[in-house]
């Protein structure tokens, strides 16, 4: 038998070690303050009845004093309480909130780097931050409120009932038909609308941070409008379900605004019809009195129901995205840990996709890039280059097949020794907003500055060094020291040269070079591949013209392999791209050449 999941609240809980009894106090105290907070009208009442009772001689108006002020120091008392318990339910919810966002960051940080690929930054971060949010309004606010919205009808049952059956049964009348026209919007049906509304919410958080990273590639092709229709559809889904949504809880949020807040009519009918049958009567006219006084209570009663089963919806619905990040496997750790045998990388018969229902990227891929050579990877975009080469360091692991460095399947060894073994140059390299020391020691923390400048000294970057005004201590990005992305290349390059790994992969890492910083980037290159396994991914031939072995992918496979002047021979698709490249490299505005 399948076990029965256990609800949001409860999982949240599991969070709050010692401070659980925090929020069971609070909840208790929420009880309590709302009882107190209902004997201030019962006194007003009292003091209500007794001028009535004595008029005209309003001199025998003893309790009226005494009355007023326990209304006084029972609505301050019920202040105090729901006050003591806030301060209970924050100090929970924000432990809570906290060891739920460092459980989920410490998941992430064991998962794949392919899967914030696979699965969106923008949907990671909203997963973890509205998660986050979601629960301390839950536990800070709503759960104290549900409480009290729990207790208010059950104690206005109870006092309804004790002063004039008649009036309370008419007060009850419009609590009922609300409570129906709420069920229309919050009922069993508003949890898909709710899914709904944060699979939209969540697309459209997806591609607003791919169209911002892409901004700069939008703004050098003018492409802005193309580039903007996916993110321009994201907004309108969600635009148009809002607005479907909003419409078709129209009517119902009307009726139940109507309802909850005409427990006065109701009354007044009820008055009037008993005042005519029955003449001038005292009793009808406290009774009267005692439920307009009462009634107003009802209304913020029946909206803290209707909240708090909204914000229950959407707690639910973000603790089930934060279990489908939590239930993400991260990649499996090796039972018996081996070592690799040098830094041959092999793969055998390798097949990956992103996606069960997708189509691989990598498809029964079989290839060697031995030690001390450079093995080149080219094919066009999407051909599976980046996604084979994310296969060596784990980024992700195969769906068929095995990857061996060494002899060894990377999965058998340690994660620690896999990356100290494999050094990755990013065709982006970014560097943080620090001192290039700083950015070089991430890849050895204990690095000298002799070391650093021997490293930045072999990766060409001399030149970069002696122009800013504190050599590698200055911090990038502050008091005008930016680099281009030529540049930032090269500091990337000497501090996979700093880390001295046994295999360098380096995807597209001359993407942003001009042609002079071009070579000093090769310079760079051949000085890091000494003695080193370097596989290169590039879609600049001319950098990959002298490597050992050439690996042409298409659509995820091997078209072909062998040295550059092999495949030139071959007349077949490496041909084919060198010619078009050597058409590209060549054109100038104005004309070929």
């Amino acid at each position: 038998m399948e076990k029965k999941k256990s609800s949001a609240l409860s999982r949240l809980l599991g969070y709050a070690g010692k401070y659980k009894k925090l929020t069971y106090f609070s909840l208790v105290l929420s009880v309590l303050s709302t009882v107190l907070g209902l004997m201030p009208f019962v006194y007003i009442w009292k003091i209500i009845k007794e001028v009535i009772e004595v008029q005209p001689d309003f001199s025998r108006a003893a309790g009226i004093t005494r009355n007023g002020w326990l209304a006084v120091w029972f609505a301050l008392a019920a202040m105090l309480v729901n006050f003591t318990a806030l301060m209970c339910s924050h100090l929970s919810a924000f432990r809570i909130v906290s060891n739920l966002r460092k459980a989920m960051l410490s998941h992430i940080a064991r998962l794949p780097i392919g899967f914030a690929d696979k699965t969106g930054s923008g949907k990671i971060r909203r997963t973890v931050t509205e998660t986050a949010a979601s629960a301390e309004t839950l536990l800070a606010h709503n759960l104290p409120d549900m409480a009290g919205a729990l207790t208010a009808p059950a104690a206005m049952l109870v006092m309804l009932f004790i002063y004039d059956r008649r009036f309370g049964l008419v007060c009850l009348v419009p609590v009922i038909l609300g409570f129906a026209a709420m069920m229309k919007m919050a009922g069993p049906s508003m949890k898909d609308d709710m899914e709904k509304y944060q699979n939209a919410l969540e697309n459209m958080s997806n591609e607003a941070v791919e169209y911002i990273r892409g901004i700069p590639v939008v703004k050098t092709f003018g492409q802005s409008v193309f580039s903007f229709k996916k993110f321009k559809k994201a907004i309108d889904d969600y635009c148009n379900f809002c607005i479907g949504y909003t419409v078709s809880a129209r009517l119902p949020m009307m009726l139940f605004t109507v309802f909850i807040n005409s427990a006065f009519a109701f009354i007044l009918c009820l008055a009037l019809f008993l005042t005519k049958r029955a003449g001038y009567d005292r009793d009808i006219l406290l009774g009267f009195l005692f439920y307009v006084i009462f009634t107003p209570s009802i209304v913020t009663a029946m909206n803290k129901v209707m909240f708090m089963s909204e914000n229950t919806m959407l707690i639910n619905d973000a603790m089930e995205r934060t279990d489908e990040l939590l239930n993400t496997a991260p990649l499996s750790m090796p039972k018996s840990v081996r070592q690799a045998d040098g830094s041959t990388v092999e793969f055998k018969n390798v097949t990956y996709s992103y996606n069960k229902n997708s189509q691989p990227a990598v498809r029964n891929v079989s290839l060697i890039a031995k030690s001390g050579q450079i093995t080149a990877l080219v094919g066009s975009s999407g051909s599976g280059k980046t996604t084979a080469a994310g296969l060596i360091p784990r980024f992700f692991d195969p769906d068929e097949g095995a990857v061996f460095i060494g002899g060894t399947d990377v999965r058998s060894i340690s994660k620690e020794a896999l990356m100290n073994t494999v050094s990755y140059v990013f065709q982006d390299s970014r560097l943080l907003k620090r001192s290039i020391a700083d950015n070089l020691r991430i890849a050895k923390p204990d690095a000298t500055d002799a070391e650093i400048l021997d490293s930045l000294t072999r990766a060409r970057c001399g030149d970069i060094v002696e122009r800013l005004p504190n050599g590698i201590n200055s911090v990038l990005g502050s008091k005008g020291t930016y680099l281009s992305g030529g540049e930032q290349q090269r500091i990337a390059i000497a501090r996979a040269m700093l880390k001295n790994a046994d295999i360098v992969i380096l995807d597209e890492a001359s993407a942003f070079a001009d042609p002079e910083c071009e070579a000093e980037v090769q310079k760079a290159f051949a000085e890091m591949a000494k003695n080193k396994t370097v596989i290169m991914i590039a879609h600049r031939l001319s950098t990959i013209k002298n490597a050992d072995k050439i690996y042409v992918l298409k659509d995820g496979k091997i078209a072909e392999n062998g040295r550059h002047s092999e495949l030139i021979e071959k007349n077949g698709l490496y041909a084919d791209m060198w010619t078009e490249y050597q058409k590209s490299a060549g054109w100038k505005v104005g004309g070929n050449i």
